[in-house]
């Protein structure tokens, strides 16, 4: 009887470690499967399976890239593209959080300017750079105005859909404990709506950088997009995949930047 009950005790533990197990390996295939691409790459670009004009070997692209951070070019665009995507987004975010918190409490202004947002809403940013670059010119300025146009719709209905969102049991208890618009505002409808804004800002970080990219394309002598376009123009492959590289990491960090703020500032909600 004990050998059984032992036995049994050895197959519980064994099904209990079962998922610490498989987590262990996921993050390792995590961790690892980025690097078998690059290595199946590689291999297949040094024996001719994949064409070199269009897919050179990640070693080619990495020495590429490493001559461009020593004659320290590659930072001279990265920070013309940071400084674009930096004041177009800070443009379009606070504005989109302002009036997604405005017309997520007011029903009569929702119904009054909802209908317009929701028609401009849909055009595409890109459509409208010729229209940009003839207001603002082909300097900085037509960039920031893109981008906080592009950033200013995901930041809007993500706030007020966040808003809307708040249980209204929450809001009928503030009404009746006499809480001030204010007060409502501050400790239930802007708190409620925090995780739906960091999901904006994360979405609205991502496409950022889509934009100045193709922002860049036509109208910038300096910066990651300008870069890539000058590149594919002299088909100066290598480089042109130090650029797609290094504009994906520069969106990838201002993510997990933004994700870690959420986990500093939002607790309570799922991550």
């Amino acid at each position: 009887m004990s050998a059984t009950a032992r036995s049994l005790t050895e197959d519980e533990l064994r099904r209990l470690k079962a998922p610490a197990r498989r987590e262990r390996i996921y993050r390792f295939a995590s961790y690892f499967s980025p690097l078998l691409l690059l290595l199946l790459w590689e291999l297949s670009s040094r024996t001719n399976m994949i064409d070199q004009r269009f897919f050179p070997a990640p070693s080619a692209i990495a020495g590429t890239a490493w001559e461009m951070i020593v004659s320290l070019e590659l930072f001279q665009h990265i920070g013309a593209t940071l400084r674009r995507v930096g004041i177009g987004y800070a443009m379009g975010a606070i504005p989109g959080v302002l009036l997604g918190l405005l017309l997520g409490l007011s029903r009569p202004v929702r119904r009054l300017l909802g209908p317009i947002f929701a028609a401009l809403y849909p055009v595409p940013k890109i459509a409208i750079l010729p229209l940009i670059l003839l207001i603002f010119g082909v300097g900085d300025a037509s960039k920031f105005v893109l981008i906080a146009i592009g950033v200013f719709f995901l930041m809007f209905y993500n706030t007020m859909g966040g808003v809307m969102q708040t249980p209204q049991i929450y809001m009928d208890v503030a009404k009746n404990a006499g809480a001030t618009p204010f007060q409502t505002f501050r400790r239930i409808a802007f708190p409620a709506a925090l995780p739906s804004i960091f999901t904006g800002l994360k979405l609205a970080a991502g496409s950022s950088y889509i934009i100045i990219a193709a922002a860049e394309f036509l109208g910038a002598r300096s910066g990651v997009g300008f870069f890539i376009w000058a590149s594919w123009q002299t088909f100066a492959v290598s480089r042109m995949f130090v650029g797609i590289v290094v504009i994906s990491v520069m969106g990838y960090l201002t993510i997990m930047a933004i994700e870690a703020l959420e986990r500093r500032f939002v607790p309570w909600a799922k991550h």
